[in-house]
């Protein structure tokens, strides 16, 4: 009894620290969502789409190598460790980190730029459908951006040390509003981005480079007044730091498991790159849309557990992060398994209903929802790989996930050309999109196996208990909601493509929401009541 209460009021401690968070990341994520409906609106999901998408990759590919992995990864439980020497050894460690990723980050921007076209060779290959100039010409105007992705990371993962979560996850909000309003703008200056031959100087090419970077930058300068207004005094500091040899060993498993990632996601943008025009875009979106959910729960529930896993191995409580570690794993797979099976069988409707609009048409937005179905079924093992690669960072253990993203990758990658050499051009951006979820199973089975080696007990079977319970429960949703499209096939085809989409997507969201969530109400999930409670406190108010 005593065991259960205590995981009560931890799983209830967890959701209202993930809580504050979760209303941010929704409009976030929703507003993310807008911009992308817009940017496929008026590109279309054709080469132009393509050669932007592939350049606003180049960015965050080069900020993860140097600072943004490390930071998400590592700076959280050094900087808990620092402030736990004291609020002043704290806050000066703050600002030797901020100073040294303002240096690192400057002349990684100066490179890059200067490297674009090579950046872009390196993506794309000789056998793209995607157009090296436009996609070089767009770099060159989005890499400045390294700089301020790379801050966002950093003050993020500051505020966050000092338990304010709210504001980081308001700030991507900020960009998000400035590319919709880059888009409107982009909208109504004349002319066209012409890809032979590309023209540097073109209206709307200058606007939609220089207005992605705008966004970044906002959102960063939302982080840095949150800073100044909660007390932190930035001040530039030299030298060495004691600390310096810890951050350097971590920082190099971190660095070479982000390059591992990025390498896998070279191989990925070169097979899909030889599917149809616009798989490049194709799989970045639907990629993108299959994180919305994982980026509303997971990343809030991720955010917040992190630091509480690190204080844990600080003090050499054992029992309390393997607990937590276990109630992050089951809470994942509850409140993410039905909105995942949601997506696996109402993906193809997602894609038309949001997607055929503008420039794009309806076969090539069924393709996005089709290639979004085959990216759900790794959203919940995703969030427990991310979770237990967490765990392994709060132990000050960053090897060990380097190699398990080693398996990871090495399975994606063959799994790809595999698919490339069986399936036509149409399927191949669906089947690079299965290989990236079976490497998510892959990854979540060997986590789990080495954590247990590595701390023993880990409670797996309760945890294993949790994930059934989660698939039984959307299972059946599935079988609900193909049953229902099944009766209404008639009233979906006399709606026409995009009517008919909006109708299944309605009908089977909330069969499946309502029959998942409901049977694992039946089943009284424990891991429900946190999440429940929070939403009975959100409706009394």
């Amino acid at each position: 009894m005593v065991e259960q209460a205590e995981s009560r009021a931890r799983g209830q401690s967890l959701a209202r620290a993930s809580g504050t968070m979760a209303l941010a990341t929704a409009v976030s994520r929703v507003s993310g969502l807008a911009s992308k409906v817009l940017l496929v609106a008026v590109l279309g999901l054709g080469v132009v789409n393509d050669s932007y998408t592939v350049a606003n990759t180049l960015p965050t590919v080069v900020n993860e190598l140097l600072l943004g992995g490390v930071l998400t990864s590592i700076a959280v439980p050094l900087l808990v460790r620092a402030q736990q020497e004291g609020t002043e050894q704290g806050e000066s460690y703050a600002q030797w980190m901020v100073t040294m990723g303002v240096v690192l980050l400057g002349t990684a921007t100066v490179l890059a730029v200067a490297a674009a076209p090579l950046l872009t060779e390196l993506y794309l290959g000789s056998d793209t459908r995607a157009n090296a100039a436009l996609t070089t010409a767009f770099a060159y105007l989005v890499l400045p951006g390294i700089v301020f992705y790379g801050l966002s990371a950093l003050l993020s993962a500051v505020l966050n040390v000092r338990e304010v979560f709210g504001i980081p996850a308001w700030a991507p909000v900020v960009n998000n509003l400035v590319v919709i309003a880059t888009l409107g703008v982009y909208a109504v200056v004349p002319g066209e981005i012409s890809a032979h031959p590309v023209r540097m100087g073109e209206a709307k090419l200058l606007v939609l480079g220089i207005g992605t970077v705008a966004g970044i930058a906002a959102q960063s300068l939302v982080m840095v007044l949150a800073l100044r207004r909660g007390g932190f005094r930035f001040r530039w500091r030299w030298g060495w730091d004691r600390r310096l040899s810890e951050f350097a060993g971590l920082a190099f498993w971190v660095v070479l498991y982000t390059a591992i990632s990025q390498a896998g996601m070279v191989v990925i943008t070169r097979v899909t790159g030889q599917g149809t025009e616009g798989s490049v875009a194709t799989f970045n979106y639907a990629w993108l849309l299959s994180q919305v959910p994982y980026g509303v729960l997971g990343v809030s529930l991720l955010t917040a557990l992190m630091p509480r896993l690190s204080r844990a191995v600080a003090d050499g409580r054992t029992r309390d992060f393997v607990d937590d570690l276990s109630l992050g794993v089951r809470m994942s797979a509850v409140l993410l398994m039905p909105v995942s099976a949601l997506m696996v069988v109402a993906g193809g409707a997602i894609g038309v209903a949001l997607f055929s609009t503008g420039a794009a048409g309806v076969e090539a937005a069924g393709r996005l929802g089709v290639t979004l179905g085959a990216l759900a079924l790794g959203i919940v093992p995703f969030a427990i790989t991310m979770l237990q690669l967490r765990a392994f960072y709060a132990m000050k253990d960053a090897r060990t996930p380097a190699w398990i993203n080693v398996v990871m990758v090495l399975f994606r990658s063959v799994l790809c050309y595999v698919f490339l050499a069986v399936v036509g051009p149409e399927a191949l951006v669906t089947g690079v999109a299965l290989a990236m979820s079976l490497s998510f199973v892959v990854g979540a089975v060997v986590g789990q196996v080495w954590l247990h080696l590595r701390v023993g007990r880990l409670g797996t079977m309760r945890t294993l208990g949790g994930v059934l319970r989660a698939l039984v429960a959307s299972a059946a949703g599935c079988g609900c909601a193909v049953l229902a499209a099944a009766a209404m096939s008639g009233v979906v085809a006399a709606a026409g493509p995009v009517g008919g989409a909006w109708l299944t997507l309605g009908v089977q969201a909330v069969i499946v929401l309502a029959v998942g969530f409901g049977l694992l109400a039946l089943f009284r999930a424990p891991e429900l009541a946190p999440a429940l409670a929070r939403l009975r406190r959100l409706v009394r108010r």
